[in-house]
């Protein structure tokens, strides 16, 4: 998954973060041979960003998947007459 961007779809990211944080993570941007910090966090972010997709992805593919999914959490079937008799012999023992 490429990300192509053109210099008008580029935007500004700030954030605040403690003083060590920010020595902590310029250490690793020297060790691991980034150009630096930006290029460090946008990585490390993207990285990230993409094991969480193709998760969620993974999990829930396609919409039928997810209709199924929900459908089965909001309106669970009744349990059977095999599963009664397992729980009360489960009980029992």
């Amino acid at each position: 998954m490429a990300l192509k961007t053109k210099l008008t779809d580029i935007t500004r990211f700030d954030t605040r973060l403690p003083k060590e944080q920010k020595e902590f993570f310029e250490e690793a941007v020297a060790l691991g041979g980034y150009r630096s910090l930006s290029d460090f966090i946008i990585s490390s972010a993207m990285e990230k960003a993409k094991v969480i997709v193709e998760e969620r992805k993974t999990l829930l593919a396609t919409k039928r998947d997810r209709e199924i999914f929900f459908n089965a959490l909001l309106n669970p079937a009744k349990p059977t007459g095999k599963l009664k008799a397992a729980a009360k012999r489960y009980k029992q023992s």
